[in-house]
């Protein structure tokens, strides 16, 4: 008995058993731990509870621009995946672009005939009208005039080509065969068997000529319905959305087609200063196909940077071939100054202006759109990045820019 009672410990008055006793030590213990006695810490990672998340051990930064990357890499995706389907039905697209752009062109004469009280279904009518009468005008003046014009044409160059000839022959070439002598006879019967090539007649009847006047024929309804009721059916586009962010799409809207006309006056402007300018050197030269290539100078100026290039390279082909290679040279050097003034003067500055963009921008935008999507981006490089600039802070519901033109 007496063994069995020395397990027992009395505190005040009552008994305590010895598992009593154990806990009452280990009490203190803990006690003696919190009261500092010098005593070993314990592992905060065994007292503070379960550890931190392991995005919590990662840089700020590092977070962020990792967020950032995946977001960027989806939408890329999205643009890329956009630009293969548009080029699967280009067929479709790029009449739709065309339509566009000629509906921002014309669309300040539309506005004008109805300001004078002309109803709207025949201020657009006699909109489209002259828009055809015109094109149509400039079709047949090209092919009148290269027909007229493509017999002087094979005349001058198998003048050039004896001359050349001539030239091979004598010192310090002294070139002198047969192959030599007929040099100008088979340039001429080459020209002549392919007139109806530079003509363009030789696409009647084939698959690409149904596709371009089935493209000319989706491009004139288009422009049709977007002169006519264009404003009705971007409100029928917007009409689902919540009155405020259709408040916001409808001031983008209107903001973006304002920086879309102007661009196309702007580039209006600056192919018609380039047809003025290079037309002029042709005629001067005396070279022929002067109005066929004056016309193409016109339209290759809404290709901006390249279509000069390889118009220029066309023309210069043609002197060479008519007047020889001083005439050449000297059409080359206006080709190199236009190109020089229309990459760092005509586009920054007029364009610029009336889009109100950054020269930087501009010339950066092109070279990103022809990157993308060749001569197609390049046309539509500009125009784009002029909407997504007055668009994007309607759409943020800033006050915007201002579109130029208001």
């Amino acid at each position: 008995m007496g063994g069995m009672t020395s397990r027992w410990t009395w505190r005040g008055s009552r008994a305590l058993a010895p598992a009593e006793h154990d806990a009452a030590q280990q009490l203190g213990t803990a006690q003696q731990l919190s009261a500092g006695d010098g005593l070993p810490e314990a592992d905060p990672e065994l007292t503070s509870g379960p550890r931190a998340a392991p995005d919590a051990q990662v840089p700020r930064l590092l977070q962020q621009a990792a967020a950032w990357s995946w977001r960027i890499l989806l939408v890329g995706l999205v643009i890329y995946l956009a630009f293969r389907a548009a080029n699967e039905l280009r067929l479709v697209v790029l009449p739709m672009i065309a339509a566009l752009l000629l509906a921002a062109l014309l669309h300040p004469l539309t506005s004008r005939l109805r300001r004078l009280g002309m109803p709207s279904l025949a201020a657009t009518w006699c909109t489209i009208l002259v828009a055809i009468v015109f094109l149509a005008g400039l079709t047949i003046l090209a092919a009148n005039r290269v027909s007229a014009d493509y017999p002087t044409l094979v005349k001058e160059v198998k003048h050039t080509a004896t001359e050349v000839r001539t030239y091979l022959a004598g010192p310090p070439f002294h070139l002198n065969n047969a192959q030599l002598q007929q040099l100008p006879n088979k340039l001429g019967q080459y020209l002549a068997a392919h007139q109806a090539v530079v003509a363009g007649t030789v696409l009647a009847g084939g698959r690409y000529f149904l596709e371009i006047v089935a493209d000319i024929v989706l491009m004139i309804f288009i422009t049709f319905f977007l002169l006519k009721d264009g404003g009705r059916i971007w409100q029928w586009l917007i009409s689902g959305m919540r009155p405020d962010a259709r408040r916001r799409a409808h001031n983008a809207g209107s903001a973006a087609w304002q920086a879309l006309m102007n661009y196309v006056r702007g580039t209006t402007a600056v192919a018609a200063i380039h047809a003025i300018f290079i037309g002029l050197a042709l005629w001067i030269i005396g070279v022929p196909l002067l109005v066929p290539l004056i016309i193409l100078v016109f339209l290759a100026a809404f290709v901006p940077l390249i279509g000069i290039l390889v118009v220029g390279a066309l023309a210069i082909l043609i002197t060479l071939a008519t007047k020889g290679w001083i005439a050449a040279v000297i059409l080359l050097a206006v080709f190199m100054v236009e190109n020089q003034i229309e990459g760092h003067l005509l586009q920054p500055l007029v364009v610029g202006r009336l889009v109100r963009l950054h020269p930087l921008a501009i010339i950066l935008a092109l070279a990103i759109g022809g990157i993308i999507a060749g001569i197609p981006g390049a046309i539509v490089a500009v125009p784009f990045a002029a909407v997504i600039f007055y668009a994007w802070p309607y759409l943020r519901q800033e006050t915007g820019p201002g579109p130029p033109g208001r």
